[in-house]
């Protein structure tokens, strides 16, 4: 049995990709390194408190060891709250200086019209 029986024809796509809608390229991987960024800070700021309410219960009457934990807790919501007011201002940066809420958080790249010639 030959391999390409198996496989199949595959056709490699042209130099510049598919005109028109482009769904994907640059756009999409520095969505998804957005993304990535922002569920790793999440997850810090989990471990962050998680680490915090060990130090509490650890701290017994130390004073300095209270106000470290009250610290990571205040970093922290502090930090989730920067991740929010990110993903606020670029949908309200959106709306108003291109009309849609999801521009910057979902770019949407356009090739040229291959039927236009």
């Amino acid at each position: 049995m030959n391999i390409w029986q198996v496989v199949g024809k595959i056709d490699p796509p042209g130099p510049l990709g598919q005109y028109g809608s482009i769904e994907g390229g640059l756009g999409k991987f520095l969505n998804n390194i957005f993304m990535l960024l922002t569920v790793g800070a999440g997850i810090f700021a989990l471990f962050n408190f998680i680490r915090a309410g060990y130090t509490y219960m650890g701290a017994k009457d130390e004073k300095e060891k209270l106000e470290d934990a009250s610290a990571m807790i205040v970093n922290s919501l502090i930090g989730l709250l920067i991740i929010a007011s990110a993903f606020v201002i670029a949908a309200l940066v959106g709306q108003l200086f291109f009309g849609s809420w999801d521009f910057i958080i979902n770019p949407k790249i356009s090739g040229p019209d291959p039927a236009m010639g």
